[in-house]
């Protein structure tokens, strides 16, 4: 048997090496990778963190360090890392088709997906055109949007509507929609510019004033905007219920009934931008289930291969797609695509979701585990140095 003192040695001769291990990986990283939403310089002196393995919530480092997966890895993995059930479904789609580009061609994944999403998203929408990420799908919604109108001889409808404090992506489409400046306001000059409305968000409310009443009074000026403009708009998009990236900003689904109202009164498109709130996220499967309205265009993205593969989607309604349905003469196609556009693997990774969802009571557990961390936040609402404490099923702030 070895004397402690040469285990004690041993092991602190491998965290050395892990250690080393770690920092040279982070040393190769800065010399060739350019990371996202990231200023590179700052790395410098913070390293890098690499990881090795992910298991449920948990990282780990090459060092062996866990940390835990707080952020779910930007929004996406919704049942945590190496889920058994998603990993057996991408195993076996990878032994049948890998890929083949979704033009000309079909498979059983893409089909069963958009069966699956359809059967369970608000009554009305009947076709899925699949994207890669979430920007994509909103850039997808945008152009539809557009086109519809274009194809249907209402040519003036070019203009887009959208809340102040609002995110939709990065993509200049995306962009264009946009009102976090971090993200925008370099890229203004290359910008189409919408007709903002002002965010129904409860924390704007007077004294005294309601979330609803807010949301009321919001409606009323989207309502003038459309009144003076909605000949030449052709969608309001707006983030149902949370505006995340601009600080979790959160509001009434009487925002949601009225706003779909009034683009039916005006003839204009509603598209719901679902990609972060989507799959659970606020206690019901899709936010806009909690205003009982169906959007023109509902974005998904995010959470729907429960993090395994990049994979969006975009559910339409059967006269968006009608607008389009013609001749190939007529130059009336969508003629929009990603090279990976329904990418089988991911697609499969998807059905499975869908299939957990459906079999599991996960929106259960959501919504206990939202009544949990209800309780948790309590004694802040009272707080004298918290001014804002608010919650929409598993999303919360202070």
């Amino acid at each position: 048997m070895k004397p402690a003192t040469a285990d004690t040695e041993a092991g602190q001769s491998a965290l050395a090496q892990r250690d080393l291990a770690q920092r040279a990986l982070a040393q190769r990283d800065l010399a060739v990778v350019w990371h996202p939403c990231t200023q590179m310089h700052d790395h410098e002196f913070l390293p890098m963190v690499p990881i090795q393995r992910a298991d449920g919530a948990w990282l780990t480092d090459l060092a062996g360090q866990r940390i835990l997966d707080a952020v779910s890895s930007w929004w996406v993995t919704l049942f945590g890392h190496g889920h058994p059930r998603i990993r057996r479904a991408i195993h076996a789609q990878l032994d049948r088709l890998e890929q083949v580009m979704l033009a000309g061609f079909t498979h059983e994944p893409a089909v069963l997906l958009a069966e699956s999403l359809l059967a369970v998203a608000p009554p009305g929408l009947a076709r899925v055109f699949y994207a890669d990420n979430g920007s994509s799908a909103v850039e997808v919604a945008l152009k539809m949007s557009f086109h519809a109108w274009r194809n249907a001889g209402q040519t003036a409808k070019q203009r887009f509507i959208a809340l102040t404090g609002s995110y939709h992506g990065e993509t200049l489409g995306a962009l264009a929609v946009t009102d976090v400046p971090l993200y925008r306001q370099t890229y203004d000059p290359l910008l189409r510019q919408p007709l903002w409305v002002p965010s129904p968000d409860a924390y704007q409310a007077a004294a005294g004033e309601t979330a609803d009443d807010y949301a009321e009074r919001c409606a009323d000026a989207l309502d003038a905007v459309l009144a003076e403009h909605g000949a030449s708009v052709a969608a309001l998009i707006l983030e149902p219920l949370v505006q995340g990236a601009a600080g979790m900003r959160m509001y009434s689904p009487r925002y949601l009934k009225r706003a779909r109202a009034a683009c039916d009164r005006y003839q204009v498109h509603l598209i719901a931008d679902e990609i972060m709130v989507g799959f659970g996220r606020t206690g019901t499967l899709f936010a806009c289930e909690q205003a009982a309205i169906t959007a023109d265009f509902l974005c998904l993205s995010k959470g729907i291969t429960g993090g395994f593969l990049p994979l969006a989607a975009v559910l339409t309604t059967e006269s968006v797609y009608q607008a389009f349905y013609a001749e190939y003469a007529t130059q009336r196609a969508f003629l929009h695509s990603h090279s990976y556009t329904g990418n089988p693997l991911a697609c499969a990774a998807a059905c499975e979701v869908m299939a957990m969802f459906r079999e599991e009571p996960w929106l259960q557990q959501n919504r206990h585990t939202a009544a949990l961390m209800s309780a948790a936040l309590a004694p802040f609402r009272q707080h004298p140095q918290v001014g804002d404490v608010r919650q929409t099923g598993m999303i919360a702030a202070i």
